[in-house]
């Protein structure tokens, strides 16, 4: 692969791990596959031109296909997931039997339940998600 198309993959990579948010962990390895094979034998500069627009319209393609894949994933998580957050009122223990059968009914993925649950909870039930490292936040059991 050209030395130039090997560093904008680099550069594309480093961009989605710097992307904040809860999506942006679904990006860190982004399948790069379509572009290994690659190989631009450039012979002057409109060969150039018209060769890095080429790759960037696959660039292009690749990204709208993950974000249709990202878009269905959160349209599926809000749609059939929708629980009122909790209070400073509820008592923790009912509210994560409640979220847990709500989550169970509606399906909801259960790789998500530790981020959902950590979104919706109050008081000493945050502080106590917040004092989780990143990798024991993502464990629904240590979460509840």
């Amino acid at each position: 692969m050209a030395t130039w198309a090997r560093a904008a993959q680099e550069r594309l990579v480093e961009r989605r791990r710097g992307q904040p948010g809860a999506l942006a962990g679904n990006m860190e390895d982004p399948n790069l596959d379509p572009y290994a094979n690659m190989q631009p034998v450039p012979t002057g500069p409109t060969d150039v031109l018209g060769q890095n627009l080429q790759v960037l319209a696959q660039i292009l393609d690749s990204q709208q296909q993950m974000m249709g894949r990202q878009e269905d994933w959160f349209q599926h998580g809000l749609a059939s997931f929708k629980m009122p957050k909790m209070t400073k009122d509820d008592d923790p223990e009912a509210y994560i039997e409640a979220f847990e059968r709500h989550a169970l009914m509606t399906g909801f993925d259960q790789s998500f339940w530790a981020s959902q649950l950590g979104a919706l909870v109050v008081g000493k039930a945050q502080a106590a998600y917040r004092a989780l490292s990143r990798e024991d936040a993502r464990d629904y059991e240590l979460v509840k």
